[in-house]
């Protein structure tokens, strides 16, 4: 196992930006150099113990998925060696773990996708028999399939704060209604590929995220991550069904498994805020999380 990075120091690239996992840098004007570090956030909170190899596991399986969906939206992958745009002693910090990218407009919306009731949208279900706007059919349980795959966007928020679910109405007043309709649509074809996909490997994705981008001509383009257990809800299909008989969130391959050992620790007694600085995270925790992972892509891409 090579060693955890939990924030990566290119001296020879500008730095543009650090989002809760990568950490982004300027080549030339046109460029960007997408570094996924080890790092985990939960409730938007960056956790202070990185989850060793996690980075490297994100790209690859993000690579996979591009190569994947490529026919049903562009990317922004440039098809060029990350290693080609950093110094020879940098090379450690950026081998297997990143992707040399387009640089785009960004679109400042979360395009979510939600194929069964989970998270937020259970908790919004339960309140308002609807999610983003979305009215539901009455008598949907927690972890129920939908009788269709959902478009539920939120407000891209900052490091630190976060996401708010939004209307689609809200979607059309940010970008117009065409390019709306357009990122809905590609982000159902997506979804509803991915899950198929992932199904016959025994995966059900629950739910994901997707960010787009413009390009010098306008063209929508699929940017960021895409697909990997830190933007998707990952379960196996092996005790889903009882968990959902019995009303409870399934097993996941992702970030959930971090979240519930979050909100059952105590801190003085009480529950922890979720505001930072986050709990430390024993070694345990972090090891299992790192399984979690690596099982989810060895699975699927076996």
């Amino acid at each position: 196992m090579t060693q955890a990075l939990h924030t990566s120091a290119l001296t020879s690239l500008p730095l543009l930006a650090r989002g809760k996992v990568r950490d982004n840098y300027a080549v030339g004007k046109d460029r960007l150099l997408m570094v996924a570090s080890d790092r985990l956030s939960a409730f938007d909170v960056i956790l202070g113990e990185p989850i060793p190899g996690k980075g490297a596991l994100l790209t690859q399986m993000a690579l996979f998925w591009f190569d994947k969906l490529g026919h049903l939206c562009p990317n922004h992958l440039t098809g060029e060696s990350p290693e080609s745009a950093v110094t020879p002693a940098e090379l450690p910090q950026v081998v297997g773990r990143s992707m040399l990218v387009k640089r785009l407009k960004p679109i400042p919306v979360e395009a979510v996708v939600r194929g069964y009731l989970a998270g937020s949208g259970w908790k919004e279900y339960q309140e308002s028999q609807a999610v983003c706007g979305v009215p539901l059919p009455p008598g949907l349980k927690n972890a129920g399939r939908l009788p269709e795959p959902i478009f539920t966007p939120a407000a891209k928020a900052e490091v630190g704060e976060h996401d708010e679910n939004i209307s689609y109405e809200q979607v059309v007043k940010v970008v117009g209604p065409e390019m709306a309709a357009k990122i809905r649509d590609i982000s159902i074809a997506i979804y509803k590929a991915a899950a198929a996909f992932a199904l016959t490997k025994g995966i059900i994705i629950a739910d994901t995220k997707f960010e787009f981008g413009l390009d010098e001509n306008g063209t929508l383009t699929l940017m960021d991550e895409v697909l990997t257990p830190d933007s998707s809800r990952y379960w196996p299909v092996e005790g889903y069904e009882a968990a959902y008989a019995a009303g409870e969130n399934p097993p996941s391959y992702d970030k959930q498994f971090v979240r519930d050992w979050l909100e059952s620790v105590r801190i003085n007694g009480k529950p922890w805020d979720k505001t930072p600085p986050a709990p430390h995270l024993p070694s345990d925790v972090v090891t299992k999380t790192a399984a979690k992972y690596q099982e989810a892509l060895t699975r699927l891409i076996s």
